[in-house]
């Protein structure tokens, strides 16, 4: 059976991405950390190793432009879960200003030892719902991107995100089959937070056929004060 780190290089180069041998390494060791994990706790339903290489590294790369994620970007990765995308974009782009909040505070665990172990530097990990989060003047229009993988619909996940953004930022979603319909349903909330859908770009990922996209939202305005909502809220009454 080939190795992970075969299989990453392999399916890194059918997409078109070119990882050193230290990326390789130290997604290597994230991929085992991750299985450790998973056995006492649910961090993803996702193990085989070719899955993880494309569904989750690839996946989290999917979003990365040079010409936004620049060196010393401050990103928050919203509801990052067991940390994608943030820890492979942080892999890949080490000089990232990476913020990781979670609601849950044992994945929080698996990540300080993702970090640690990895000697991942600038990265800050904070325990919170995104809807304290972005009340929270030490969080709120802080970064330049936030970027969330599969935490809600657009609509919601709008009102989650945007407001961690200063104006001029970027909010990075990525998104499943029904990114299009999500595009236009979220229309009215993107509006009303400040945001506008800049580009939204189709990924194939190698080997799968399923359709998925990232939404690029520019942050054009400051989000209003009332916004977000409190925690539930957005998800039982979108905007």
């Amino acid at each position: 059976m080939e190795s992970f780190k075969v299989l990453l290089a392999q399916v890194a180069a059918e997409y078109g991405l070119v990882l050193s041998e230290s990326q390789i390494i130290a997604m290597d060791t994230y991929y085992r950390l991750l299985i450790e994990w998973n056995e006492k706790m649910n961090l993803t339903a996702i193990t085989q190793p070719h899955d993880v290489a494309v569904k989750h590294m690839i996946d989290s790369l999917s979003c990365y432009r040079e010409d936004i994620f620049s060196a010393d970007t401050s990103v928050i990765d919203v509801g990052t879960g067991a940390g994608f995308p943030g820890i492979p974009l942080k892999i890949y782009q080490p000089n990232l200003k990476l913020t990781l909040m979670d609601s849950l505070n044992k994945r929080l665990l698996f990540l300080r030892e993702v970090t640690d172990t990895l000697e991942l530097r600038g990265v800050e990990l904070v325990h919170a719902r995104a809807e304290e989060g972005g009340k929270n003047k030490l969080y709120r229009a802080k970064y330049q991107i936030a970027v969330s993988r599969a935490v809600a619909r657009l609509n919601v996940l709008c009102e989650l995100c945007l407001p961690f953004v200063k104006t001029g930022g970027w909010f990075i979603a990525l998104k499943g089959a029904q990114y299009e319909d999500e595009a236009t349903e979220a229309a009215k909330a993107i509006a009303i937070l400040g945001g506008r859908i800049e580009r939204i770009e189709p990924v194939n990922l190698p080997g799968l056929a399923d359709k998925r996209a990232v939404i690029y939202i520019k942050k054009i305005a400051a989000t209003p004060p009332d916004y977000p909502r409190r925690p539930g809220t957005p998800e039982k009454k979108p905007l």
